[in-house]
């Protein structure tokens, strides 16, 4: 079935753009002017993501996302002129997919909704994933070893935390590292290669953990995540 994209956005022009954009891209659209219709919307529509802007009339979009969090799993991409990285990350913890920072090109934006879409097709976001002693919870942003001692958590940066929660959601299959850069690092300009570095500092980080060569490379590919 066609994607639903619930657009909550009070300045009408940017509504409209994104609507068009989406559209243009295979998408139903729904819009909302302040928090509180949002919400309405998303319990009557059930849309399959939530584009959240912060500064809404009503109710927030910090209050929005919370309560949509308290109903479920819906990905939201959160939208806001705020360039803070407590912002950011205020809106990750509190369990937004992603995060765009006006002006921004709605190409990116589409391209943002169409990789978190894919990040959490048929998945449930909110669930803990344990793969052999690997356990990633995307709630809290954390991975942790499980050990003799128990869980041992590991220092991740924002992307290695999204390479290793994507790789963990379909084990053994082998991601190509443009595959990679789509879903993990959307709308950023970053090469292919760039990849390799993030996995060197994230395999090294699972080793010193007790895991080692969890993340394989497959050459003329990319890579791995083979757990046991």
């Amino acid at each position: 079935m066609t994607p639903l994209a619930l657009i909550a956005e009070d300045e009408a022009a940017i509504a409209e753009i994104l609507d068009r954009y989406l559209v243009r891209e295979g998408f139903r659209t729904a819009r909302a002017q302040d928090g509180q219709v949002a919400l309405d919307l998303h319990a009557l529509l059930k849309p399959d993501i939530l584009l959240l802007d912060v500064m809404l009339p009503r109710l927030d979009g910090w209050a929005v996302l919370g309560e949509v969090r308290r109903r479920g799993t819906t990905p939201v991409v959160m939208m806001t002129a705020l360039d803070q990285d407590i912002d950011k990350l205020q809106g990750l913890r509190m369990g937004a997919d992603d995060y765009v920072v006006k002006p921004f090109n709605p190409v990116e934006v589409v391209a943002r909704v169409q990789a978190v879409l894919r990040r959490t097709a048929g998945l449930s976001p909110d669930r803990v994933i344990r793969q052999g002693k690997l356990e990633v919870d995307p709630v809290s942003y954390l991975v942790s070893v499980r050990g003799d001692d128990g869980l041992r958590p590991l220092d991740l940066t924002l992307t290695e935390f999204r390479i290793i929660e994507f790789m963990a959601r379909h084990p053994r299959r082998v991601f190509t590292r443009g595959e990679l850069v789509d879903a993990c690092l959307p709308g950023e300009e970053v090469l292919e290669r760039t990849v390799d570095s993030h996995m060197s500092k994230l395999r090294f980080k699972l080793k010193a953990a007790g895991l080692d060569d969890v993340v394989r490379g497959v050459r003329g590919v990319g890579y791995r995540l083979d757990v046991r």
